[in-house]
């Protein structure tokens, strides 16, 4: 009576998708007083039959209404199987998923970061059963507070009774399921700890998904595709610092549409938008979030499937092909990394099973006010792995270069965007937010550990100290982190109109009193030019030409100052509409000359900071930057030199104003000829070409403190570099 009663009661959980211990009552071998040699839970089936290499079939006897047994008095020798399943009349041959027990035990180290990703959500595997090799795929997620789980697919009719997951360790679900094709939809479905039913949930570690209505996870196999970027994997570890970095953020769906007005895919972005920034002299491209999103309106800010790259433009191999042409060609690509919130999607992290499982409870520490998602809990261990897993997962699957981590100070302190009573101190009363402290540090360890050539950047919006500092000099270890001071106050002085700069000139000059204390990255990001800013084109005061020359000059000072260099899509071809998301760049502009001039000198300025050394290789350290001239408020001029490890020197002057100097007297350090490098005004910039020496030599009269100095001719809104011979 008693075996009957837990008999019956499995049943009704089994017809409930209710059943956490399949494993247990169903497949072979069940229980020998039970007198059954094999158990099949097969809902809506006519009949099942079984099949043995080398037997005949066997007919299994219906026990309840979808439950089948073979009897212990059947004398086979039982080995792998198949089952033939009748559908009303339609067979179907199915390789019994639990026949396979063995699915978790040689995985001991499932709970590092670097193997985490290598073995949640669905994994291509091979079982052997008898001998034989078979070839499925293994299922499993993280659902410790879940009371049930099953794997729901189209290959089950999205029935959750069909495939019961078994409750391993570690909060664990899992279960192998043979022969399924790469490319088949699945979800899990999940009660909560009292039984209640939840939404489908896609897979946390999913690698690829599709998009609305469906949101269905799709199993990927990564070992197919094959890279062609040996020559770039295996080049020499360099220090970033020293490099020419310059980066072209880009939105994947928005840079260019085709011609009818559709994305591009990730195989037609690499061939039309490689050969453009080669050109274009960029070393690196930065996309805006790729991970899967379900709100294309979020631009990938708010994503759910964090292991998968959106399928808008592609599959997995797709992306893969676009980041291997880009190394192939010399590029490097960044990826913007969102460890700080998700949203709430029933799909998606939210309450996965049943609880808040990744984020607090508490809405003053778990919810957002501002972007209305989750905040990830930091203090939480499984939160902690799953995030640094997926930082490390880009760089080993698809060989990414780098991640700039989204929303840093929104991290780092816990009373961001918050009024006093709506957040809770930490321990020692204070705001920072201490697990998120040391998971990003974590985060940077393992990434420069296993990937010494790559590069973190932080966008941290505050004054938090130690950003790109190492962790062992108590930082947050960071390689680089997004100037948003220097952004805010020089974008601040160039809006104003030349004849009042002069009463704004400690605005441009006040970011270089900090310009060391961090490895900086000058940004001139896509947030700048949304939500009714303009675009940078447009920031600028006066009538159209004077708007390209401002933006020329501007363009010019941004090169000439330490830090690695960030532009939005479109800057380089002085877009004069603010950036729209359901549209492709102004290109049609490139028809008139003075946005010919700003893509040419942008080619330029890149060419020039990577060519000349002076330009770049110090500048994260003092010493590759002096000034020459920073009072001249009334004339809104500034001079600087730009100084390489080698003692090459690169004399940089800025005029903000529309008044030529036809001799402007400048003090310099060094006696010789300085000869010109580059011009903004130039005509081939669409300038006004007014006439500049092309070499200064220096003569024996003192200027600002300085034995000897230079006579030059400064153009109206002009940036101009010269090198020292």
């Amino acid at each position: 009576m008693k075996t009957l009663n837990k008999q019956l009661e499995a049943y009704a959980q089994l017809s409930q998708a209710a059943f956490a211990d399949p494993f247990a009552f169903l497949g072979p071998f069940i229980d020998p007083k039970q007198g059954v040699a094999l158990r099949v839970w097969m809902p809506g089936a006519s009949k099942v039959s079984l099949m043995i290499d080398g037997e005949d079939r066997v007919e299994l006897e219906r026990e309840e209404e979808s439950g089948f047994v073979l009897k212990q008095e059947r004398n086979l020798h039982f080995t792998h199987y198949s089952l033939a399943v009748d559908w009303n009349g339609t067979e179907q041959i199915v390789d019994d998923p639990y026949q396979y027990h063995s699915i978790y035990a040689e995985y001991d180290d499932l709970h590092t970061p670097k193997d985490m990703y290598k073995h949640m959500g669905a994994q291509f595997i091979t079982m052997e059963r008898d001998g034989k090799q078979i070839s499925g795929t293994r299922f499993l997620v993280y659902a410790p507070h879940a009371s049930s789980c099953s794997l729901v697919g189209a290959f089950n009719q999205w029935d959750g009774r069909r495939h019961p997951m078994q409750r391993l360790d570690y909060g664990i679900w899992g279960l192998f399921v043979p022969n399924l094709p790469e490319g088949t939809q699945y979800k899990f479905e999940l009660k909560g700890p009292n039984g209640e039913g939840l939404p489908h949930k896609a897979d946390p570690w999913g690698a690829h998904s599709e998009q609305y209505p469906s949101f269905a996870s799709l199993t990927y196999d990564h070992t197919r595709y094959q890279w062609q970027d040996e020559k770039w994997q295996n080049r020499p570890v360099t220090e970033k610092r020293k490099q020419a970095l310059s980066f072209y953020e880009l939105h994947v769906g928005s840079w260019k549409r085709n011609e009818n007005g559709d994305f591009l895919n990730y195989r037609e972005l690499a061939d039309e938008l490689i050969p453009y920034l080669v050109d274009m002299g960029y070393s690196h491209v930065e996309l805006m979030p790729v991970s899967e999103h379900p709100f294309y309106g979020s631009w990938g800010y708010q994503p759910v499937g964090l292991f998968a790259p959106t399928s808008r433009y592609g599959s997995p191999d797709d992306f893969k092909y676009f980041v291997d042409q880009c190394h192939q060609a010399g590029l490097g690509v960044v990826l913007d990394w969102v460890p700080a919130h998700f949203p709430s999607d029933d799909h998606g992290l939210a309450n996965f099973d049943g609880t808040p499982l990744y984020h607090d409870p508490d809405p003053r520490r778990g919810w957002h006010q501002d972007w209305n998602s989750f905040i990830y809990d930091m203090g939480r261990e499984h939160v902690r792995r799953f995030l640094v897993s997926n930082a490390l997962y880009w760089f080993e699957q698809f060989h990414i270069d780098g991640i700039r981590v989204d929303a840093v100070a929104s991290m780092l302190y816990l009373d961001y965007s918050r009024s006093h009573d709506q957040w809770i101190p930490n321990v020692n009363g204070g705001n920072e937010n201490y697990d998120a402290i040391a998971t990003l540090k974590w985060m940077n360890e393992e990434v420069y550990k296993y990937f010494p050539n790559a590069m973190t950047i932080a966008e941290e919006s505050t004054a938090f100290p130690g950003v790109s500092a190492p962790t062992f000099m108590g930082g947050l270890g960071f390689g680089f982190k997004w100037n948003m001071g220097w952004m805010h106050d020089s974008l601040s002085y160039i809006k104003e109109d030349p004849i009042h700069r002069k009463y704004h000139h400690n605005t441009i000059t006040f970011p270089l009193v900090y310009a060391h204390s961090e490895n900086y990255v000058l940004s001139l990001s896509h947030d700048e030019v949304v939500y009714g800013k303009g675009s940078i084109h447009d920031k600028m005061p006066g009538d159209e030409w004077q708007k390209t020359a401002n933006l020329r000059a501007y363009l010019g000072y941004m090169y000439a100052q330490p830090g690695k260099k960030l532009n939005f899509m479109g800057a380089e071809i002085g877009q004069t509409a603010e950036w729209n998301h359901d549209d492709q760049l102004q290109w049609f502009l490139l028809q008139f000359e003075r946005h010919q001039g700003v893509q040419a000198l942008t080619r330029d300025l890149n060419n020039l900071y990577r060519d000349e050394k002076a330009m770049h290789d110090q500048d994260c350290d003092p010493a590759g930057f002096e000034w020459r001239l920073q009072d001249s408020a009334e004339a809104s001029v500034l001079a600087h030199e730009r100084i390489s490890e080698g003692g090459e020197r690169i004399l940089v002057i800025s005029n903000f104003t529309p008044v030529p100097h036809d001799s402007f007297r400048l003090g310099v350090p060094n006696e010789g000829t300085y000869e010109l490098l580059l011009n903004t005004d130039d005509a081939k910039y669409h300038g006004s070409d007014y006439a500049v020496k092309a070499n200064v030599k220096t003569e024996a009269t003192q200027s600002e403190g300085l034995p000897q100095s230079l006579l030059l001719s400064l153009p109206p809104l002009s940036t101009v570099f010269y090198k020292l011979k």
